[in-house]
């Protein structure tokens, strides 16, 4: 059919030496509207109807935006009208002809519009006192009006695009003019079939072809493409799927249209017009709210909507979204993305009666990607039981949450301080049972002192001495504070900027003494990114969710960057790994561990009122955050009962720190583990060697003594596979290794004492050798002990 009506460019050029005379006529008949309109005459508007006008470029029919994870399969999809453009070629041969059956049979051998029909529709409606009653438009012209239509920005544009008046005509005309000088026919027919509007908001063949009937365009059956035809005439009135009675008698009208064109025989047009109208509806999900990814796909709306980079004005950059025909690709990793929404919903389901949330984010160390995002609800209403709007994972302008406070994940920010001003990871502080915070000044060299006395969780923690490591393992509040102290609070504040953290709500972090404890207002994407600098040898990047953007036309669009620095020395960020490797292994976090190297922090806010944790890897780091959307300090969390804990207080490491371990092995099943790099010598020694341990003397203990004492020294044990016959009696310890007095420092955390029991004295003799004498020093001095429980965790934060 195509070769029998195509007609060539060359053909459609001759046509419009014959456009000059038409113009005039229809300039001459509809002078009067013109003038009133225009103010010209006849032969100007001639010259004006063959114009091109200047804004035909500008004109695009209103695309659907995709956003993709970064294995290019969908999150979400975005529209004002729901269409997939697709080339002709994709269209069935019987869809194209049942279109121009019923709309224009003689598409093929006419110009810009169909002198025989526009004239005689013309002068009709000038014998109507100018007002329009009578059509006569073809394919052309109706792709132009769709066209002018959806470009109107007002709702005054918009009437004056289907207005019925001659002045209306014209315009079209005159756009038809220019795009049939510019297109061939086959290029003009396919503009049409993707921009027409099929009814049931669904916007050309193939996003019809979908919504009614399941298939492709180019699988549509002759009954499906005469229905789909019959519907453009008017597509709220012939709803295929509201008013299917009326659609059929569209279709059957169709069917005849094309059997008197000779397109069909009368035969196969009796045969479908018996069949049934039998649609397979699909439904295009629109939007974030039912994405298996709703909050990232959420901060990604936002992320669009709220950046300059995406356009001067909101309404330019909603624009760019909802009609721009974008492919957004983000950084988002399905399988770290469903382990953390899996995680989340196993330990706080998104209807508990305690009415408590949790949110998660998941971030690559050295890009900044961000792999995972989730709230553990659906995304919705608020009254809702299960959902929330509200964005948790981000800050205000990425999910309208003004943040919680992160308790004692903000150590790490003093830690990183005190490495960075040389500080050995051996340096000791006594830590009291409570201490009021005096002489502290901020940034601006203010006091900020405060005469609150701030405590541990137990007595047990206070009045004894810790190193940088011991101190952050257990989390002790007063070490914190007079770390701080001595480090200077700006030098803190200073350190925590530079690994990106801000409040949530945009407003400057608060300088209180009480800066280390965590009580800014923060989010879990702020805490996951700072810990990934971690985790990347001090190289922060800023949190990025978008990779690419492409529009229709293939080009891309500038998108942010992660705009990675070094913000610390990298032997400041491993003296930091090294540290938090052991809260995993021996501090608030034991048994948190992952079976590779990780490194992370618990915090639990003042009053229970949130918990949180903080860890990573050289691969990934992640945020994790429960607490009540309600406040948290009107609805602490103790006595909760939610599926893995039940009972007691919250603690970071009681579900956030869970949620973070099942979380991390999922996502990094497969993954080759990366170890940290082992700190530089001088953070191990102070310089004089006074700061090292000796090894006790163990000989002569039973074995669980001895293991207590080396507990309280946090210094890891196992026993040997053989005993050993020694002056020692029976059952206890015969030898260790190290041996008695060996020097240890106080920052390796890799040392492992082998324990060797004793069988008992061989027959012919003691075991020669004198117990080891320490001179009568105590070997706990540096170490002391203290009661142990590994969920334990300061009053205030942890």
């Amino acid at each position: 059919m195509e070769a029998d009506q195509g007609i060539g460019r060359a053909v459609a050029v001759r046509r419009l030496a014959g456009y000059g005379m038409l113009a005039g006529l229809l300039a001459g008949l509809l002078a009067l509207p013109l003038a009133c309109t225009a103010g010209v005459g006849a032969r100007d508007s001639a010259d004006w109807l063959l114009s091109e006008p200047v804004d035909l470029d500008d004109l695009q029919a209103p695309q659907r935006s995709q956003i993709l994870a970064a294995d290019g399969s969908l999150i979400a999809t975005f529209y004002r009208q729901n269409r997939v453009d697709v080339p002709l070629e994709k269209i069935a041969p019987v869809a194209r002809q049942a279109v121009l059956a019923i709309e224009d049979a003689r598409f093929y051998e006419h110009g810009a519009l169909d002198s025989k029909g526009t004239l005689r529709a013309l002068m009709t409606n000038i014998n109507n006192s100018g007002e329009s009653t009578q059509g006569g438009s073809g394919i052309t012209q109706q792709y132009v009006k769709n066209l002018l239509y959806m470009n109107a920005e007002t709702e005054a544009e918009r009437l004056e695009a289907v207005a019925t008046t001659p002045a209306r005509k014209l315009r079209e005309l005159r756009y038809a003019i220019a795009v049939e000088r510019r297109h061939s026919k086959d290029e003009i027919l396919e503009k049409y079939l993707n921009i027409a509007y099929f009814g049931d908001g669904a916007y050309g063949m193939e996003a019809a072809a979908r919504r009614y009937f399941s298939v492709p365009a180019d699988k549509l059956s002759l009954n499906q493409a005469a229905t789909l035809a019959g519907i453009l005439k008017n597509g709220n009135a012939y709803n295929a799927r509201l008013n299917g009675e009326g659609a059929r008698n569209r279709r059957d009208i169709v069917l005849d249209r094309m059997a008197e064109l000779g397109w069909i025989t009368w035969e196969k047009a009796g045969q479908e017009k018996k069949k049934p109208l039998v649609l397979d509806l699909t439904e295009t999900k629109n939007g974030c709210t039912e994405s298996k990814a709703a909050f990232f796909c959420d901060y990604v709306q936002r992320e669009i909507l709220a950046n300059p980079i995406f356009g001067e004005s909101e309404e330019e950059r909603e624009r760019l979204l909802w009609v721009g025909g974008l492919k957004i690709r983000t950084t988002l990793d399905w399988k770290t993305q469903n382990a953390a929404h899996k995680a989340l919903l196993r330990h706080v389901p998104a209807r508990n009666k305690e009415k408590k949330a949790a949110a998660q984010v998941l971030i690559e160390p050295g890009t900044g990607e961000i792999k995972g995002m989730d709230v553990g609800r659906e995304l919705g209403p608020n009254e809702e039981p299960g959902k929330t709007w509200i964005n948790f994972a981000a800050d205000a302008s990425h999910g309208t949450s003004v943040g919680m406070a992160a308790g004692s994940t903000f150590k790490a920010f003093t830690l990183a301080a005190a490495f960075d001003e040389g500080m050995p990871i051996g340096e000791r502080i006594t830590a009291p049972v409570a201490y009021a915070p005096t002489g502290f000044r901020d940034c601006k060299g203010k006091n900020v002192s405060d005469t609150t006395q701030l405590r541990n969780s137990s007595d047990g923690e206070g009045g004894r001495s810790f190193s940088l490591l011991t101190g952050t393992w257990h989390s002790v509040n007063t070490f914190f504070l007079k770390l701080e102290k001595e480090v200077g609070l700006c030098d803190t504040v200073k350190m925590a900027k530079k690994l990106g953290i801000r409040r949530a709500d945009g407003k400057p972090l608060q300088e209180y003494a009480s800066f280390t404890l965590g009580f800014n207002d923060v989010s879990p994407l702020r805490v996951a990114a700072a810990y990934a600098a971690f985790g990347a040898r001090g190289k922060y990047c800023e949190p990025i969710a978008i990779k690419q953007i492409t529009r229709t036309d293939g080009k891309k669009i500038k998108v942010p960057s992660a705009n990675c620095e070094q913000v610390i020395d990298k032997g400041v960020a491993d003296a930091v790994n090294h540290v938090m490797s052991g809260v995993l292994t021996k501090g608030t976090a034991r048994g948190l561990g992952l079976g590779r190297p990780a490194a992370g922090k618990t915090g639990t806010v003042d009053n229970y009122s949130a918990a949180w944790f903080a860890g990573y890897t050289p691969q990934l780091a992640s945020a994790v955050w429960v607490g009540d959307p309600r406040g948290g300090y009107s609805n602490p969390m103790t006595n909760v009962c939610l599926p893995t804990h039940c009972g007691g207080p919250v603690y970071g490491a009681s579900i956030p720190g869970p949620i973070w371990r099942d979380t991390m092995v999922e996502s990094l099943r497969g993954v080759k583990a990366g170890g940290f790099h082992r700190p530089p010598s001088h953070f191990f020694r102070k310089g004089s060697g006074e700061d090292s341990v000796r090894m006790p003397d163990l000989r002569g203990l039973k074995p669980e003594a001895a293991i207590s004492r080396l507990r309280a020294m946090n210094m890891d044990h196992r026993i040997a596979s053989a005993e050993m016959h020694s002056r020692y009696p029976e059952g206890t310890v015969a030898e260790t290794s190290p041996g008695p007095g060996a020097s240890i420092d106080p920052g390796d955390s890799g040392v492992t004492v082998v324990l060797t029991i004793s069988k008992g004295p061989e027959e012919h003799g003691d075991d020669p050798r004198p117990p080891f004498d320490d001179g009568g020093d105590d070997p706990f001095q540096f170490d002391p002990p203290f009661p142990r429980n590994p969920f334990s965790e300061p009053f205030f934060t942890r």
